[in-house]
């Protein structure tokens, strides 16, 4: 149970608040015979591993009786939160003294357990081996995986910074110097010492809506003008449809007023996806104005706002004709729907019965474009469903008289764009010259680079592999520079079905096949198949499967080049993008780089210009476990050693990793561990982790501290970009919003 963060000091309201807290949690978890037993104390605990739940339970179990009773808990507890600092640490000391003389022995040394007569007294000093036992559970806590020679320098690291005087152990007078200079673990120790038994989370105080914020419309601004010149031109065109056929009844107004909106927004859809007329406006000064960015959520919306519309307009036009219907008493409201009537509009009166087809069509469309479906294995019931908008457009035709004229210009781009692209793709499949098949089930695909196939740092293309799906094509960003003339780079992680069968058809043992056709998309299962046998995570093969690429389309990370100072936030798989980017940086960085041919002194001249503008860079990596850093530890490695040299202005590049998995200064269970860590790294100028010269932080990043230092360092107006889950963008977006920074995030 974690006291309220601040000073250990509480006020006696407080105290008695969490005094009743402990007393509730206690009953909860200890049941009907009110002690706490060892399973039930691990489970409150819920940490990965035994050991440190059994060191726990040992120094709480004061009188050794193997269960906690309320007053044993409340007296260790309360030990933790009003004590001093030293009572703190020296709880830390006694979790790694692990030894105790037994009772009526001399000199023999013992393991204590969780239910030694005197768990409390140790044997006063923390041994190598100890301390090795403890750090080997803190790698398990975090999910860190070392060798064990490793784990030796990390001990001895550790151990020859607190051994002061070099007397072969550890006493609490020298681990208490030792902590001393690491300020920000003691600071965290206050906080964290007693929280494993977290109270319910205080209830936030109401704060204005940051959608009224003034930093909220300033970063949102070209989508909000956006918005709301979308709203109200759909507002005009209404009034004006309705007000051109006043008079002829309530229901007429409405049904002409969402029909001249029909034709706008459906001719709207079109032009959203035009990804190689809005990768072009990207390099003009239309990209400062509107949303380009976020083209894609815009043609979701605006499917949304067809189908409410189409609703509306024909439950409209069916009141009318139940109205005339019941007038005219002739006439059914059945013949009214399904009978062409000249007069009532579309090609030869056939308005209905199309304006019925429409309204079938547009439901599956939207049914089948759910993210339920397409994220659930299902993505081809998605493609053919969406391909109908082939029909919709030709029965828009027909049903609207007037729906060819805002039709026109979309409509004639839009099939320029596919023609190009089916050009393209006719015009012969690729080789994918080698595959590397990384850890987490990343498939990394180098393919042959067409020969005028141009591209900027950051784009993306659309892929596809007939040996996988012969239909079926997948955005992937490209995670090579374009300086790189050869080969183009794919790092594909194995998230859903198309994926995983990559993974899998690599992974297989292959036997040769022949050369694949050129001049079109192969049958299922032909012309794709490596020549070399494909073994565990980190395999390389040399393949000679075909592929085909649609693209390049431009992406967010366009702008980088033209900002002062960019802070780069890759979570996972999300650094692709990024390192197609640092890569052409540090080509631009290696061109311009001087050096004096007397002192051998090397530094590099300005690198912007019209093209960049860059000032700094900073450049984040989040990943779950170790494993993910091997995906582009070779390509991080480089450009550290690129940068060897400090330049006059502090570093250009620089680079800052985060494991999420591993625990953070600020737990008990950690402490040791990233202590040694640290040690060691300052020892060797390398990260024990990644193996790069930058430190692995552990834990979550604290955003409100990242951005306070990048402000600080004023290097240029910050602009930040995002590549990742959805969840983590809308963290850090609101944050950007709090110091004012720009924030752009990867969409496909």
């Amino acid at each position: 149970l974690r006291p309220p963060a601040g000073p250990c000091t509480m006020s006696a309201a407080e105290d008695a608040e969490w005094l009743r807290r402990v007393t509730e949690q206690f009953g909860s978890i200890a049941g009907e015979d009110k002690e706490i037993d060892l399973a039930e104390f691990k489970a409150a605990l819920q940490v990965k591993e035994s050991f440190f739940a059994e060191r726990f339970f040992a120094l709480f179990d004061s009188d050794g009786s193997g269960t906690i009773s309320l007053e044993e808990l409340l007296k260790a507890l309360s030990l933790l939160v009003h004590g001093n600092e030293t009572d703190k640490l020296r709880f830390l000391f006694q979790v790694y003294d692990m030894k105790v003389k037994p009772r009526g022995c001399r000199g023999a040394m013992v393991y204590r357990g969780p239910c030694s007569d005197s768990p409390r007294a140790g044997s006063g000093s923390i041994d190598a081996e100890e301390l090795r036992v403890v750090l080997r559970w803190c790698l398990r806590e975090s999910a860190i995986a070392l060798p064990e020679e490793r784990l030796g320098d990390l001990t001895l690291a550790l151990f020859e910074a607190a051994d002061k005087d070099r007397s072969g152990s550890i006493t609490f007078e020298e681990l208490r110097e030792e902590l001393e200079g690491f300020p920000e673990v003691m600071e965290n120790l206050t906080i964290s010492a007693a929280s494993w038994l977290k109270p319910p989370p205080p209830a936030e105080r109401s704060r204005r809506p940051r959608y009224l914020t003034r930093a909220y419309w300033h970063n949102h601004r070209s989508k909000l003008t956006f918005l709301g010149g979308y709203a109200s031109l759909n507002l005009l065109l209404f009034a004006l449809a309705a007000l051109r056929h006043a008079g002829l009844g309530g229901w007429v107004l409405v049904a002409r007023g969402c029909g001249q909106c029909l034709n706008f927004n459906c001719a709207f859809l079109a032009v959203l996806m035009l990804r190689r007329c809005l990768t072009w406006l990207r390099a003009t000064p239309i990209a400062k104005v509107l949303p380009l960015d976020q083209h894609v959520v815009f043609h979701q919306l605006v499917g949304y706002v067809v189908l409410a519309l189409a609703a509306v307009h024909t439950g409209a036009h069916v009141a009318n004709f139940s109205r005339l219907a019941r007038q005219d008493g002739r006439h059914a409201l059945a013949e009214y729907l399904w009978s062409a009537r000249p007069g009532v509009g579309g090609l030869g009166g056939t308005a209905s019965q199309t304006g019925l087809a429409l309204a079938g069509l547009l439901a599956a469309m939207l049914a089948f474009s759910s993210p339920c479906v397409r994220r659930s294995g299902h993505f081809e019931v998605f493609y053919w469903s969406h391909l109908s908008y082939i029909f919709v457009w030709t029965l828009l035709i027909l049903h609207g008289p007037h729906f060819w004229k805002w039709f026109a210009v979309p409509g004639c781009l839009f099939a320029l764009e596919k023609g190009l692209g089916l050009a393209w793709r006719r015009a012969g499949g690729l080789r994918i010259v080698e595959v590397n098949l990384l850890p987490s089930k990343v498939t990394h695909l180098v393919i042959e680079r067409p020969q005028f196939f141009h591209y900027k740092p950051g784009d993306y293309i659309y892929l596809n592999i007939p040996a996988i799906a012969t239909y079926e094509w997948h955005p992937f960003t490209i995670s090579s520079a374009p300086e790189q003339q050869e080969t183009l780079w794919l790092h594909i992680r194995s998230l859903g079905q198309w994926t995983t069968k990559l993974y899998e058809y690599f992974q297989q043992p292959q036997s040769p096949s022949p050369e694949p056709k050129p001049l079109s998309r192969s049958p299922r299962g032909k012309g794709c198949r490596s020549r070399a046998q494909v073994g565990a995570d980190g395999a390389q093969l040399s393949a000679n499967a075909e592929c085909y690429i649609d693209g390049p389309y431009g992406t967010p990370t366009r702008r980088i080049f033209t900002s002062e100072h960019a802070v780069l936030i890759a979570a996972g798989i999300g650094i692709t993008p990024f390192a197609s980017i640092l890569q052409s940086i540090m080509y631009r960085y290696r061109r311009r780089k001087q050096s004096c041919p007397s002192c051998h002194y090397s530094w590099c001249e300005d690198l912007r210009d019209e093209e960049m503008t860059l000032r700094k860079v900073d450049f984040i990596w989040i990943n779950r476990d170790q494993k993910h850093f091997e995906w582009f530890v070779s390509l991080l490695t480089k450009l550290e050693m690129e940068q060897a040299e400090q330049e006059p202005g502090g570093r250009f590049l620089e680079m800052h990793m985060y494991m999420t998995s591993a625990l953070s200064k600020n737990d008990m269970k950690a402490i040791g561990l990233q202590m040694a860590l640290d040690l060691l790294a300052a020892k060797e100028q390398r990260d024990s982790i990644t193996g790069l010269r930058t430190r692995t932080q552990p834990g979550r990043p604290d955003w409100s501290k990242v951005f306070g230092k990048v402000a600080e360092e004023k290097r240029g107006k910050v602009q930040v970009f995002f590549c990742g889950s959805p969840a983590l963008a809308k963290v850090i977006k609101t944050h950007c919003e709090r110091f004012g920074f720009r924030f752009f995030k990867e969409n496909f």
